[in-house]
């Protein structure tokens, strides 16, 4: 199913739903954060993936990350929680979604990065390899967060 993402775009469908979701900021030893290529829009992104009925948030964070990039991770913290009506997400089924996300700090603990149904390509990226890929602005905005050494506090907006 094909994706289009809108961020404060005036010509963004209207939403129709909202589903708890969540995403992760998976950085491993070396300092890198586990990015993948998605299949739906081809933008690079955090693993991320909504709740079934019946798992924490966190627990649906943690199944995402391992369906979406092979790699079995750990939650280690809370970045923020992401609600924008600006960010629009429109499915070809005629879905059109508002943003909710609540991201988490994880660290991997067992696995292999590999492409799958979900993501074209997964990879460990540094720090300045991001600003090469072609990334939504809320992805930049939730690791902008999550490396902010002033940042003391989960970000809720």
């Amino acid at each position: 199913m094909a994706r289009a993402d809108y961020y404060n775009d005036p010509k963004a469908p209207i939403p129709n739903s909202l589903v708890p979701g969540g995403s992760a900021v998976v950085v491993d030893d070396e300092g890198r954060v586990l990015l993948h290529e998605r299949r739906d829009s081809g933008l690079w992104s955090l693993p991320s993936g909504v709740m079934n009925v019946g798992e924490t948030i966190a627990a649906a964070v943690v199944r995402e990350v391992l369906e979406e990039t092979g790699v079995a991770v750990e939650i280690t913290g809370l970045v923020g929680i992401y609600s924008d009506p600006r960010h629009v997400i429109a499915y070809s089924d005629g879905e059109v979604r508002q943003q909710f996300n609540v991201c988490f700090s994880a660290r991997p603990v067992g696995g292999t990065a590999q492409a799958t149904d979900e993501a074209r390509e997964v990879r460990w990226v540094t720090r300045g390899e991001i600003d090469e890929l072609p990334l939504h602005p809320t992805q930049q905005l939730r690791l902008k967060h999550a490396f902010d050494p002033e940042r003391r506090e989960p970000y809720i907006g």
